[in-house]
């Protein structure tokens, strides 16, 4: 049995615990509520920008001299897994949902025969992989030192992606990242970015609702999409760093409330503990005293 002095140093330490964890809890909440404005006011242009190259498509007719962001290098050989995390932890299993879902990927992908490179954004989602997958590992990007997520930073790494895919160092591409839906759901997704994915239903038909509208483009289908689809490949990227900037901040306070209440909950099984212990100390003490002025 600890004496009462390692006790109360425990229950000290713990009490310190749970005002690191509160205080992180407080810190989140403040943090979440601006990385998941950013992170809605991402979604409609995404989207947006998927409609608009669905449109383009249509229009082109799937030609065979249509880009190769967009159809691709005519192989599918190697495929670049790109894996966003964040650069910290204590946000429970955020960052190991995303890396779990891009293993599961990856070892599908090897099992056809296929080569796999890896580009991790952040810190964790490289420390997890590296361990399994360290020759694949091709570049780390970290941004722990940037305070905000902006689009700048999106377009460093969509170009770091686009001089890999000219400098044929990889057929196709799959962004894993993780989908803001609340505080309490965080959902890990994959989407392929090279080539192009237009909306599910939408690929190769006319399903996309113009209002009645016929457009003519100026210039040509073909010129446009050389413009906008490196262009998508940032956006895509910049909203996967939103979501997951919203949801790391949503993990991170659901984690740091589960804790604080968990050490809540031994302070005071330990408070118990040490009353008792400290009452059984003085009733034996009493005893001792009564049964030697008895001997007297």
């Amino acid at each position: 049995m600890a004496n009462l002095k390692e006790m109360r140093n425990r229950i000290a330490s713990v009490t310190a615990t749970q005002k690191i964890t509160k205080a992180m809890q407080m810190v989140a909440a403040a943090k979440l509520r601006r990385a998941q404005e950013a992170a809605e006011a991402a979604r409609p242009y995404a989207e947006r920008m998927d409609t608009v190259l669905t449109n383009l498509s249509n229009a082109m007719g799937h030609q065979k001299d249509a880009p190769p962001l967009m159809i691709g290098t005519g192989s599918d050989k190697i495929c670049l897994m790109i894996v966003a995390t964040a650069d910290r932890g204590l946000c429970g299993s955020f960052n190991s949902s995303i890396v779990r879902l891009a293993r599961q990927r990856i070892e599908a992908l090897k099992d056809q025969g296929k080569q796999i490179k890896i580009l991790c954004i952040g810190k964790k989602g490289h420390d997890q992989l590296k361990r399994l997958y360290k020759s694949d590992i091709v570049d780390v990007i970290e941004l722990k030192d940037k305070r905000n997520v902006s689009f700048d930073i999106a377009s460093s790494i969509a170009r770091r992606v686009l001089d890999l895919f000219e400098a044929n160092e990889f057929d196709s591409a799959q962004l894993f990242y993780s989908r803001f839906k609340s505080v309490l759901t965080q959902q890990p997704t994959q989407r392929q970015l090279i080539p192009a994915i237009l909306p599910e239903g939408e690929q190769g038909t006319d399903a996309v609702d113009l209002g009645g509208a016929v457009y003519d483009y100026e210039p040509d289908e073909k010129v446009i999409l050389e413009d906008l689809l490196p262009r998508n490949l940032a956006v895509q990227i910049f909203r996967a760093l939103l979501e997951n900037a919203a949801s790391e901040q949503g993990a991170r306070m659901t984690a740091m409330d589960n804790a604080t209440r968990n050490a809540g909950e031994m302070i005071d099984d330990l408070t118990i503990l040490y009353n008792r212990t400290r009452q059984t100390m003085i009733t034996r003490e009493l005893i001792e005293i009564i049964s030697g002025a008895e001997a007297l």
